[in-house]
């Protein structure tokens, strides 16, 4: 077990959506993405020496699991009335990918910010949605703290990259999965900024499900373990190559209240088992996964072990394809 500091007082947890809120948010998202297929593969299997399932999200329209919640959040506003004349965000491409695309449907202007070395095909596909991308810092929270700036600037309405209304419309894909697989008994999920294992934990609470939720993060972006470890917000510097959608400096505080919470063990994996995973997803499925999209896998196969001993059933998604051509050739090439 991965330690994790539990908070003293059920008042320092923060509010998850219900299942009737879950619900709602599907009827919003299933408009653009259809339920996504969740499929035993038999290669996966035999890797991992128990039942395994396997959830698409690289299959919906902008190639990852955001766009679930950018979906959400942005019917939200205007159920609010509250459409704001622009929106601001910072990304390494999925969640900026997810934003472009609903405001985009939403008819409001999106800028989003990117650090200087992020992947070109993502910025590229940022763009195509009608974005505009500004690269500006070495890393994530570099840009973050940038598209504050703008924010203030335009003004603009920040988009920010944790909030309970994108963990809402994350969370049905975990509804999906859980409701198609019943018998899942462990959930794997990387950790970026937080709303994909949070929404995983909202939405086992929500069908009282007993499964256990695993978050995986990059032993090269550790705030989230040093973070859950102290029971408080502790930077750490990235070094990741290949998970950029992990490569967070800081964690969210309320993300990191319902972790703490409701996380039952953490799994820290290097650059080396996300190729490894990479590998394994594509030659299994024939899918291609991006390094964070195929952490999920590499943090189960780090604990097969221990999963075939429990007799396991394991929930994996493979949370986004969008990985640059040249990155993919190299990881295949390095088998």
């Amino acid at each position: 077990m991965f330690p994790i500091a539990r908070p003293s007082s059920p008042a320092t947890e923060v509010s998850l959506p219900s299942l009737s809120d879950i619900e709602a948010a599907a009827c919003v998202v299933n408009q653009t993405v259809p339920p996504t297929a969740q499929y035993r593969w038999g290669q996966l299997e035999q890797l991992l020496g128990v039942e395994t399932w396997l959830k698409h999200e690289n299959h919906g329209p902008v190639g990852a699991f955001k766009l679930r919640g950018g979906l959400t959040y942005f019917d939200a506003l205007a159920r609010q009335g509250r459409l704001p004349p622009a929106v601001v965000c910072a990304t390494r491409g999925n969640h900026g990918q997810s934003v472009a695309w609903a405001a985009r449907a939403h008819g409001v202007p999106c800028h989003i910010v990117v650090p200087r070395d992020n992947s070109r095909e993502k910025n590229a596909a940022m763009r195509a949605l009608g974005a505009h991308v500004i690269e500006h810092g070495r890393d994530f929270q570099e840009a973050r703290e940038h598209a504050q700036q703008l924010a203030q600037s335009l003004p603009a309405h920040t988009v920010p990259s944790y909030h309970v209304e994108l963990v809402t419309g994350v969370s049905t894909y975990w509804l999906e999965l859980l409701r198609a697989a019943p018998q899942l008994t462990h959930l794997y999920v990387p950790i970026g900024l937080g709303s994909g294992a949070c929404a995983a934990i909202a939405a086992k609470l929500a069908l009282q499900h007993p499964a256990r939720v695993i978050g995986v993060t990059s032993a090269r972006a550790s705030t989230y373990a040093r973070s859950l470890a102290a029971g408080q917000v502790v930077a750490a510097e990235v070094s990741t190559q290949l998970a950029d959608g992990l490569a967070v400096r800081e964690a969210d505080p309320a993300a990191l209240r319902v972790l703490q919470a409701h996380l039952h063990d953490l799994v820290e994996v290097d650059d080396d088992a996300v190729a490894n995973a990479m590998r394994a997803l594509f030659q299994a499925t024939h899918n291609v996964a991006e390094g964070a999209g195929a952490a999920a896998l590499a943090g189960a196969l780090q604990q097969a072990s221990s999963l075939r001993h429990a007799h396991a059933v394991v929930g994996l998604a493979l949370t986004g394809g969008n990985v640059d051509a040249d990155v993919f050739a190299r990881v295949l090439q390095a088998a």
